[in-house]
């Protein structure tokens, strides 16, 4: 099987306003594998990932999907194409699960969002492919963090999209639910052979789950690569600024 480039970017600048956060950001990404984005708060991780799922403008450069300008793809034809879970929590009122997981099909509903038997069908393939059966029925706001997390997973491909973009998406897990999400993902992405870009804080997690991996500080990327090229004593004291004492007596 070829594996086509589902994603890229060449000279991405992203930003707010005017304002450029980073500049001359360029990746390509193919399906079954994963992109992480790692660097110090405030880098602009969550900038470049809310750009490539169109809630930003690009401040220049180009981002192809699947072959096509971002900029020439209708809102629902996106829709389509990738999915998006950001860090924000949600509380939705009074739905269950089963109803969260069942707004990730309105980009293929009609105006007054009726789900067809191909919709519930997409939507019961989500849940139990995340494993949240057993809490389906249940009222979203009465479940745990993880649980959640792992529904908002089963929206995002309910959709069933060709690339994920997932903004620190284990941030208020413990982790045992951060390696439970990880492995979700990972068998997600090769089983259905798309393709996922995921900021991290996490780098030990990052250099296990990644295919590749982007690191940006001050304003650009300042090194791209496998992680075994990335993942080194040297390269993370650089791009955290940690004292190389400091490093070894953590991580050493």
């Amino acid at each position: 099987m070829i594996n086509e480039t589902l994603i890229s970017s060449e000279n991405l600048s992203v930003g707010y306003g005017k304002k450029i956060i980073i500049n001359n950001v360029g990746f390509e990404i193919r399906q079954g594998e994963i992109l992480t984005l790692i660097g110090p708060n405030g880098a602009g991780k969550s900038t470049l990932l809310k750009t490539l799922a169109g809630y930003l403008e690009p401040l220049g450069g180009v981002i192809m999907i699947d072959g096509k300008n971002a900029s020439e793809i209708t809102d629902k034809e996106m829709a389509k194409q990738l999915s998006v879970l950001l860090t924000e929590r949600i509380r939705p009122e009074l739905m269950t699960c089963r109803e969260v997981v069942e707004t990730g099909r309105y980009p293929y509903t009609g105006s007054f969002g009726i789900l067809s038997d191909k919709d519930r069908n997409a939507v019961n393939d989500a849940i139990e492919a995340v494993s949240v059966t057993e809490i389906a029925d249940m009222y979203f706001n009465e479940i745990s963090d993880g649980q959640r997390q792992r529904v908002m997973l089963a929206r995002a491909i309910c959709q069933e999209p060709q690339i994920l973009i997932l903004d620190e998406p284990t941030s208020y897990l413990d982790i045992h639910h951060k390696i439970a999400f990880f492995e979700i993902l990972k068998k997600l992405v090769k089983g259905k052979n798309i393709a996922a870009i995921l900021s991290m804080h996490e780098v030990d997690l990052a250099e296990r789950i990644a295919d590749s991996v982007l690191c940006i500080k001050d304003g650009k990327v300042s090194l791209s690569g496998s992680p075994s090229d990335v993942f080194t004593a040297k390269n993370i004291m650089e791009l955290y600024d940690i004292p190389e004492e400091l490093y070894y007596k953590y991580f050493g």
